[in-house]
């Protein structure tokens, strides 16, 4: 009795000492000069650094009080020293990924992504390899791919989730019902603990901290029959079981799940496993997931790489209707492999004959596996949004139960659900028992707090009665940790807290997680929100009950965090499927992250900081703050995170906001004025384009007029064209002779571009239109006809809606005739299509003008089906326009092209210019990295006579300026070809 008091006692005080922020032990400012002293790597107290690590993708937030990003395991070991010393908690972090509040936390938080991303050896012949914890999965994954090997364990974060992450909540993957949880795959870990002590763990008791021998030897007896049974996807609690002597005594298993808690991870030996050189899935259709479920054990004897689940909920909420998947009201993906692609498509048919399933089918071509792998993959973020666009949550995300038990476990639990009035989309790893669900939870209110807690401790109750784990993948965190009394008992759970306090007696690892834990309805991160509406420029029709809510809006990014995919260096890669192993397109996401590998140029990283800006706890300072400026200056407004993010955080809406009322009332930038106004400075310039054009190729003048506007002295003034294409529209119109239905007539918007810059790109249009005998309409005061992109670039709203409705008035009339308008320049379309309703919802005529937008291609689709255009047999390169890739859609120019005989695929990724972006003075090297990740190289590697397509005005400039590339609109090429058709024709007659 008087151990078990002291050792409570000493458990309080571990507590209380863990919990207790650094400003508590010693001032913030004293802390950061000491670890700047010790440390080679970055020391960030600031409070941008603080505001981007205070979450993970969890609904939990907790503030650290720096960020130390280590250059090596040395420095680690002095960043702990220092902590150590003044009392300050610390938590190791990788990509921030984790789904339960592990990878927040007080204290100093260990940035191990920057520098320990280091793939340090590989053994082809022993099938294993060194790695460093910031190594993302992927990057190992593209290392080890040419010994035909691969890292089993793979999440669906796989593009950017780390080892290190792995290792700290024992991730498992959609292929672990093949190789295992990333403890299976674990041979030796090198450790620093809180302490200062340098550990290498493998099997044997050598590195073990002093007692923990003897504390699993004195408790066999509970070791041995308090872990549930039968269990693949046990992942909650420490690993104590694999310590017994039956278990061969494993630190380095033991270690794997601990969340952070006992020690840092410097070095990792992991093993690698054969790749199987062709896939193939079947894929099979159920009435409901619980059929789905029962169903999926029986297929385990049949040895599938993967056996995932999915209902129909979750492809009702990705809105694509389920386009591919046989009949069903659930899904099974069945993976197979082979050492062929018969052998491989041999296996899948095997279990397709011996499912008992509703309807099935089998996909063999990499394509149609990456399709359907992304909606699985997509999933973490997908299904934060229910079919009515509410928001739903993590909460209890990812429970695992015997796979027998699996579908009698899904009837109970969407019984809890319906009984606490919640719904909830479950689908995940169900050859392994394991679900994974986001529940529409209201975390917002003090009532809806307390039903989550109350849901969670009963789904606790109902997950250990059917023998499951409370966890199956992402660890307890502070969501699971308060409960795992419920799975393992007190004396257990017990031995738990005494085995952490061996490896950290001083409680400094991750405090608050699986030992003495926080309450799971403390430190969610809605608490700090504003709840009352904050005035904003937008409508955000998608973002809260009505629309019209900023804090819904920046509460849409969960931190899964796919925007974090690339970057330099050795980090992540565009990556493979999780099925198919076969390398899937980055899409445009996040340009300047890909060029920076900085977290505050991701659409997470400033979804966060614009989080912490409605606290008002980190960043202080409103919408005048300069931390969440900065992050944004880098942002491309490229929209590609409309398209690309799982949940739709459109980055680019967000900035103009925040610039919009970042400006109010001050003097903006002089680019702002320069180029934000450059539909107003174009028009004023165009009478005399040829005196101005002759003075940019003054150097004296050009540098001038530069650095006046606030643009990068690296570009060239573009040029401006002699004649504005709306004057030669007129010209045009009234000689022309035919006479067009007006079923097939189309109005050619003249946007700023085509106007004042390259009039050849609306003159080849109309050619083409006219050829495919679709008669071209003008709008009247066509120069004055503007979407007010660069206003909206630029955070001018009050400007862009001045020229919005004025273009509505405009455009009126020919609004009423209900002819589609074909807009040349994708970012004018996109604009005109997103933000146009979007800050004039209160006037119809925007949802009108909106609705009749249509690019190039769409309009030949709509107007002239049956149309052929000449056939050019070329290949192709280029760029899908980023606007177009993320709000328009290319499949009418992929079908153009096709019927063209252009050949070949363009490429994603960005420019770089990005309309003023890369104009701007100190955007040049980020401009040129962003270019150089796919765009460039793609061109470069073209063969001769390949054509380069650009539709976009800023990516033909782009391409020229950096590599003297001539990249042509698809109308100009197809013009071309019509004039040359045209030319050759009486030749041939004679």
């Amino acid at each position: 009795m008087a151990e078990r008091d002291t050792r409570d006692k000493r458990d309080t005080r571990n507590a209380r000492k863990a919990t207790a922020p650094a400003t508590d032990v010693a001032p913030a400012t004293e802390v950061a000069a000491a670890l700047t002293a010790a440390v080679r790597g970055e020391v960030d107290f600031g409070a941008a650094a603080r505001a981007l690590t205070t979450m993970d993708a969890s609904n939990y937030r907790r503030v650290p009080v720096g960020v130390v990003a280590p250059r090596d395991a040395a420095d680690v070991a002095a960043a702990l020293a220092v902590c150590r010393t003044y009392g300050v908690p610390v938590v190791p972090r990788g990509a921030g990924t984790s789904i339960a509040g592990n990878a927040t936390g007080l204290g100093v938080v260990l940035d191990l992504t920057r520098h320990l991303r280091s793939i340090v050896s590989v053994d082809p012949a022993a099938r294993t390899a060194v790695v460093q914890p910031g190594v993302v999965l992927d990057t190992l994954r593209e290392a080890v791919r040419p010994y035909g090997l691969t890292f089993g364990p793979d999440p669906s974060t796989h593009s950017r989730c780390t080892l290190g992450g792995m290792i700290g909540n024992n991730s498992c993957g959609a292929h672990s019902v093949a190789w295992g949880t990333t403890a299976d795959n674990v041979h030796e870990l090198s450790v620093t603990t809180y302490g200062g002590a340098a550990l290498r763990l493998g099997k044997g008791w050598d590195g073990a901290p002093a007692g923990v021998r003897e504390l699993i030897e004195g408790h066999l007896a509970p070791l041995r029959t308090g872990f549930p049974a039968g269990l693949p996807r046990r992942i909650s609690g420490y690993a104590l079981d694999a310590l017994l002597p039956e278990a061969g005594t494993d630190l380095a298993r033991a270690f794997c799940g601990s969340e952070g808690t006992l020690g840092v991870v410097t070095e990792a030996t992991v093993r690698l496993v054969e790749a199987p050189p062709a896939r193939a899935l079947a894929v099979l259709g159920y009435p409901d997931e619980s059929a789905a479920a029962e169903a999926a054990a029986g297929l385990l004897p049949y040895g599938p790489l993967t056996v995932e689940g999915m209902s129909e909920d979750l492809v009702r909420v990705r809105g694509d209707g389920g386009h591919g998947l046989p009949r069903g009201g659930a899904w099974l993906f069945v993976e197979t492999g082979g050492a062929t692609p018969d052998e491989a498509r041999a296996a899948a048919a095997t279990i397709l004959r011996a499912a008992d399933a509703l309807d099935g089918t089998v996909v063999a071509d990499p394509a149609g596996q990456r399709a359907l792998w992304r909606v699985r993959e997509d999933a973490a973020g997908t299904a934060t949004r229910m079919p009515d666009d509410t928001e739903a949550w993590p909460g209890w995300e990812d429970c695992a139960v015997p796979p027998a038990r699996l579908g009698a476990y899904l009837r109970d639990f969407r019984a809890l659900l319906a009984d606490h009035g919640l719904r909830g989309t479950p689908y995940g790893h169900f050859g392994d028992g394991c679900i994974h669900v986001r529940i529409d939870f209201d975390l917002l209110t003090e009532d809806g707090v307390r039903r989550f807690r109350r849901f969670s401790e009963e789904v606790a109750s109902l997950v250990v009665a059917h023998g499951g784990s409370l966890s199956g993948e992402h660890g307890d965190g502070l969501a699971r940790s308060e409960l795992l009394p419920r799975m393992y008992g007190d004396e257990l759970v017990g031995l738990f807290g005494r085995f952490k306090d061996l490896w950290d007696p001083a409680g400094g690892m991750n405090p608050g997680v699986l030992a003495r834990p926080a309450r799971l309805d403390e430190n969610l991160r809605f608490a700090v929100l504003p709840r009352e509406r904050v005035e904003v420029a937008f409508g955000y029709p998608h973002d809260g009950p009505g629309g019209g809510d900023f804090s819904a809006a920046v509460r849409r990014c969960v931190g899964v965090a796919k925007c974090r995919v690339g970057g330099p260096g050795p980090g992540a890669t565009a990556g493979s499927g999780a099925g198919s192993g076969v390398a899937s397109g980055p899409g445009v996401m996040c340009p300047s992250f890909r060029a920076t590998g900085e977290e505050q140029h991701s659409t997470r990283g400033r979804a966060r900081l614009l989080h912490e800006m409605l606290a008002g706890e980190v960043v202080t300072d409103g919408w005048r703050s300069t931390e969440v400026r900065d992050a944004l200056d880098l942002c491309l407004s490229c929209k590609g995170c409309r398209s690309d993010c799982p949940v739709g955080v459109d980055m680019a809406t967000y900035k103009a906001e925040f610039l919009h009322h970042h400006y109010a009332g001050r003097m903006r930038p002089a680019a702002h004025y320069a180029m934000g106004l450059l539909p107003r400075w174009l028009r004023l310039a165009a009478p005399f384009a040829r005196v101005l054009n002759a003075a940019a190729r003054v150097p004296p003048l050009a540098s001038l007029a530069k650095r006046l506007g606030g643009i990068a002295p690296e570009r060239t003034i573009p040029r401006l064209a002699p004649e504005r294409f709306g004057q030669w529209l007129g010209r045009h119109l009234k000689a022309r002779t035919e006479v067009f239905a007006r079923s097939r007539s189309a109005v050619l918007w003249p946007d700023t571009f085509t106007e004042y810059l390259t009039p050849s790109v609306g003159r080849a249009a109309v050619r083409v239109f006219e050829a495919a005998g679709i008669g071209v309409v003008a709008p009247p005061q066509g120069g004055r006809v503007c979407c007010g992109l660069t206003y909206v670039s630029t955070g001018q709203l009050d400007r862009a809606r001045t020229v919005m409705r004025r273009a509505l008035d405009l455009m009126e009339p020919l609004l009423d005739a209900g002819l589609p308008v074909v807009v040349l320049e994708p970012s004018c379309a996109g604009a005109l299509t997103t933000d146009l309703p979007e800050l004039l919802g209160d006037d119809p005529r925007a949802a009108r003008l909106a609705a009749s937008v249509r690019t190039f291609a769409q309009a030949l689709e709509e107007c002239a089906p049956q149309w052929r255009p000449p056939r050019l047999d070329r290949p192709v390169t280029g760029q899908t326009h980023c606007h177009q890739h993320a709000v328009l859609g290319d499949d009418a120019d992929r079908r153009l092209r096709e019927r063209a005989d252009l050949t070949g695929e363009l490429s994603g990724g960005c420019c770089g210019l990005a309309g003023n972006f890369g104009f701007e003075r100190g955007h040049y090297d980020v401009s040129v990295a962003c270019a150089e990740d796919q765009l460039l190289p793609s061109v470069r590697a073209a063969g001769k006579g390949t054509e380069i397509l650009a539709d976009g005005f800023s990516c033909r400039t782009q391409l020229e300026q950096l590599g003297g590339h001539r990249a042509r609109h698809l109308a100009e090429v197809l013009a071309e070809a019509l004039k040359e058709e045209s030319t050759a024709r009486p030749a041939e007659g004679r």
